[in-house]
C-alpha cells in the first residue's frame, strides 16, 4: 500500500467513525450534515490524491487489509 493509499484508507476510516459518532449522538440529529462536512472533504482530498476517486472495489481492499483488531494499522 502506497503512502497515498494509506492516508485515504485512514481518512475513510476516521470519516465512518465520526459518522458513527454523529449519528449515535441524538443531542444534534439535525447537525449532522454541517459536522461531517469537513471530514467527507478530506476523504475526498485523500481519495482523489490516491486515485481511488470511483475505485471502491479497491478501496475496500484496502481497507480490510489494513484493518487490525478494532484500529487501522499506522494510527488512524
Amino acid at each position: 500500500m502506497t503512502d497515498l493509499e494509506l492516508a485515504a484508507v485512514q481518512a475513510y476510516v476516521r470519516l465512518m467513525k465520526g459518522v458513527r459518532a454523529t449519528l449515535d449522538d441524538t443531542s444534534h440529529p439535525t447537525g449532522a450534515p454541517p459536522l461531517l462536512h469537513e471530514p467527507m472533504a478530506e476523504t475526498d482530498r485523500a481519495l482523489r490524491a490516491a486515485g481511488l476517486a470511483g475505485n471502491e472495489r479497491r478501496l475496500f481492499q484496502l481497507v480490510a487489509d489494513a484493518m487490525v483488531g478494532d484500529g487501522v494499522r499506522q494510527g488512524a
